[in-house]
Protein backbone atom coordinates (compact mmCIF):
# COMPACT_ATOMS: atom_id res chain seq x y z
CA UNK A 1 0.00 0.00 0.00
CA UNK A 2 1.51 3.31 -1.08
CA UNK A 3 1.18 6.49 0.97
CA UNK A 4 -1.25 8.96 -0.55
CA UNK A 5 0.48 12.10 0.70
CA UNK A 6 2.79 13.35 3.44
CA UNK A 7 0.43 15.15 5.79
CA UNK A 8 3.33 16.71 7.72
CA UNK A 9 4.54 18.64 4.69
CA UNK A 10 1.05 19.19 3.23
CA UNK A 11 -0.19 21.09 6.29
CA UNK A 12 2.62 21.98 8.71
CA UNK A 13 0.39 24.22 10.82
CA UNK A 14 -2.19 21.51 11.40
CA UNK A 15 0.52 18.99 12.22
CA UNK A 16 2.16 21.42 14.65
CA UNK A 17 -1.17 21.58 16.50
CA UNK A 18 -1.46 17.78 16.50
CA UNK A 19 2.09 17.39 17.81
CA UNK A 20 1.29 19.94 20.53
CA UNK A 21 -1.82 18.00 21.51
CA UNK A 22 0.17 14.75 21.59
CA UNK A 23 2.82 16.37 23.78
CA UNK A 24 0.11 17.60 26.14
CA UNK A 25 -1.43 14.14 26.51
CA UNK A 26 1.91 12.73 27.64
CA UNK A 27 2.06 15.31 30.45
CA UNK A 28 -1.43 14.71 31.80
CA UNK A 29 -2.47 12.52 34.73
CA UNK A 30 -2.52 9.14 32.95
CA UNK A 31 0.54 6.93 33.37
CA UNK A 32 2.61 6.36 30.22
CA UNK A 33 2.24 2.58 30.20
CA UNK A 34 -1.55 2.86 30.29
CA UNK A 35 -1.52 5.52 27.58
CA UNK A 36 0.23 3.07 25.25
CA UNK A 37 -2.33 0.34 25.99
CA UNK A 38 -5.24 2.63 25.11
CA UNK A 39 -3.44 3.91 22.02
CA UNK A 40 -2.87 0.34 20.87
CA UNK A 41 -6.51 -0.64 21.47
CA UNK A 42 -7.96 2.40 19.70
CA UNK A 43 -5.56 1.87 16.80
CA UNK A 44 -6.59 -1.78 16.53
CA UNK A 45 -10.26 -0.78 16.43
CA UNK A 46 -9.54 1.82 13.76
CA UNK A 47 -7.44 -0.55 11.64
CA UNK A 48 -4.35 1.62 11.99
CA UNK A 49 -1.33 -0.64 11.52
CA UNK A 50 1.10 2.28 11.75
CA UNK A 51 -0.05 3.46 15.20
CA UNK A 52 -0.59 -0.08 16.53
CA UNK A 53 3.00 -0.90 15.61
CA UNK A 54 4.47 2.35 16.93
CA UNK A 55 2.74 2.19 20.31
CA UNK A 56 3.52 -1.51 20.73
CA UNK A 57 7.21 -0.71 20.22
CA UNK A 58 6.97 2.23 22.63
CA UNK A 59 5.19 0.09 25.23
CA UNK A 60 7.92 -2.56 25.00
CA UNK A 61 10.52 0.15 25.60
CA UNK A 62 8.69 1.00 28.83
CA UNK A 63 8.85 -2.65 29.90
CA UNK A 64 5.47 -3.92 28.73
CA UNK A 65 5.46 -7.67 28.14
CA UNK A 66 4.80 -9.19 24.77
CA UNK A 67 2.21 -11.45 26.33
CA UNK A 68 0.10 -8.50 27.49
CA UNK A 69 0.56 -6.70 24.17
CA UNK A 70 -0.73 -9.76 22.31
CA UNK A 71 -3.73 -9.83 24.65
CA UNK A 72 -4.81 -6.19 24.22
CA UNK A 73 -7.14 -7.17 21.37
CA UNK A 74 -8.86 -9.74 23.62
CA UNK A 75 -8.47 -7.97 26.95
CA UNK A 76 -11.96 -8.95 28.17
CA UNK A 77 -11.05 -12.64 27.95
CA UNK A 78 -7.63 -12.20 29.52
CA UNK A 79 -6.65 -12.06 33.17
CA UNK A 80 -3.56 -9.98 32.38
CA UNK A 81 -5.03 -6.54 33.04
CA UNK A 82 -5.76 -4.69 36.27
CA UNK A 83 -9.22 -3.27 37.03
CA UNK A 84 -7.90 0.22 36.17
CA UNK A 85 -6.53 -0.99 32.83
CA UNK A 86 -9.76 -2.87 32.08
CA UNK A 87 -11.80 0.26 32.81
CA UNK A 88 -9.51 2.30 30.55
CA UNK A 89 -9.74 -0.24 27.73
CA UNK A 90 -13.55 -0.38 28.01
CA UNK A 91 -13.68 3.44 28.00
CA UNK A 92 -11.33 3.50 25.00
CA UNK A 93 -13.57 1.17 23.02
CA UNK A 94 -16.74 3.08 23.90
CA UNK A 95 -15.25 6.48 23.04
CA UNK A 96 -13.58 5.18 19.85
CA UNK A 97 -16.79 3.48 18.70
CA UNK A 98 -18.92 6.43 19.77
CA UNK A 99 -21.50 6.16 16.99
CA UNK A 100 -22.17 2.53 17.91
CA UNK A 101 -21.81 2.68 21.68
CA UNK A 102 -23.01 6.11 22.80
CA UNK A 103 -20.68 5.43 25.79
CA UNK A 104 -22.98 3.38 28.03
CA UNK A 105 -23.65 4.32 31.64
CA UNK A 106 -22.18 1.07 32.94
CA UNK A 107 -18.86 1.76 31.18
CA UNK A 108 -18.87 5.30 32.58
CA UNK A 109 -19.51 3.91 36.08
CA UNK A 110 -16.67 1.42 35.68
CA UNK A 111 -14.32 4.19 34.54
CA UNK A 112 -15.35 6.55 37.35
CA UNK A 113 -14.66 3.79 39.89
CA UNK A 114 -11.03 3.72 38.71
CA UNK A 115 -10.36 7.30 37.58
CA UNK A 116 -10.83 10.72 39.15
CA UNK A 117 -12.77 13.32 37.18
CA UNK A 118 -9.52 14.90 36.00
CA UNK A 119 -8.06 11.54 35.00
CA UNK A 120 -11.19 10.61 33.07
CA UNK A 121 -11.10 13.86 31.11
CA UNK A 122 -7.37 13.34 30.48
CA UNK A 123 -7.98 9.75 29.38
CA UNK A 124 -10.74 10.89 27.03
CA UNK A 125 -8.46 13.54 25.54
CA UNK A 126 -5.76 10.91 24.97
CA UNK A 127 -8.30 8.63 23.27
CA UNK A 128 -9.53 11.49 21.10
CA UNK A 129 -5.97 12.33 20.13
CA UNK A 130 -5.03 8.80 19.08
CA UNK A 131 -8.28 8.58 17.12
CA UNK A 132 -7.24 11.74 15.24
CA UNK A 133 -3.79 10.28 14.53
CA UNK A 134 -5.42 7.04 13.34
CA UNK A 135 -7.64 8.94 10.95
CA UNK A 136 -4.65 10.71 9.44
CA UNK A 137 -2.54 7.56 9.15
CA UNK A 138 -5.32 5.37 7.73
CA UNK A 139 -6.71 8.01 5.36
CA UNK A 140 -3.32 8.79 3.88
CA UNK A 141 -2.06 5.17 3.98
CA UNK A 142 0.86 5.55 6.36
CA UNK A 143 2.24 2.09 7.06
CA UNK A 144 4.67 0.76 9.66
CA UNK A 145 8.35 0.86 8.84
CA UNK A 146 10.54 -2.21 8.54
Amino acid sequence: MSPRLDYYSASPGAMKAMIGLEALTSRLSIEAALLHLIKIRASQLNGCAFCTDMHSVDARRLGETERRLYAVAVWRDSGFFTPRERAALAWTEAVTLLAESQVPDEIYAQARAEFSEEELVDLTLAISTINSWNRLAVSFRQSPGG
